[in-house]
């Protein structure tokens, strides 16, 4: 199942770090706007505006490494390496990461990891969103919400997602692409041939 070699770890590590970094700047940064919304009764939505960044992970470095398992691996270093840097949702984020990296694990699984397209990059985070809102429905208590505020939540939710992971994700990859670093990988190889 996991055929990666010495160089897939190397890139997934590297990767997850950079990432954790983002995820923790994403906490604070959805803080800070919690905090700003909460006077309209909007401070939830702060989370779902930003939700999209913390899947990023799961999308950007499966479509450079494309093997079984970089979405779930990528996601959960990420999130171990942001819960060590001090995330103040502790380790239950770890778990969270498993979750969110199943989604797009699945989408890409179905393409045999080499199906990249936009629209299959923005279903794997639409994935990690569903995935990803079911869980916070179960642990985060958005029962307590009426029916129309939680479907905001999701909607907002989605747009980042798509926006974040799916968009963004294929964006940088691509141009990371173009400079040559990544021309011992499939996607480096496409961006040279072209």
């Amino acid at each position: 199942m996991f055929n990666w070699k010495l160089k897939d770890v190397i890139m997934v590590c590297i990767f997850s770090v950079v990432f954790s970094f983002i995820y923790l700047w994403g906490v604070y940064f959805a803080n800070f706007l919690a905090t700003v919304l909460a006077p309209f009764g909007f401070a939830p939505y702060a989370y779902e505006i930003v939700f999209g960044v913390w899947f990023m992970a799961s999308t950007f470095v499966p479509y450079i490494i494309q093997r079984s398992g970089v979405a779930v691996v990528a996601e959960v270093l990420s999130a171990v390496i942001e819960v060590i840097m001090g995330n103040m949702f502790g380790p239950i984020v770890i778990l969270s990461g498993i979750i969110q990296g199943m989604g797009p694990e699945l989408v890409f699984a179905k393409g045999k990891y080499r199906d990249f397209s936009m629209k299959n990059m923005c279903l794997a985070a639409l994935f990690a969103c569903i995935f990803s809102f079911v869980w916070g429905y179960v642990r985060g208590g958005f029962s307590k919400f009426t029916p129309m505020y939680l479907l905001g939540m999701f909607v907002v939710r989605a747009i980042s997602s798509v926006l974040f992971a799916g968009v963004l994700s294929k964006v940088l990859a691509e141009k990371l692409a173009k400079t040559g670093a990544l021309s011992s990988y499939s996607l480096g190889q496409e961006e040279i041939n072209e």
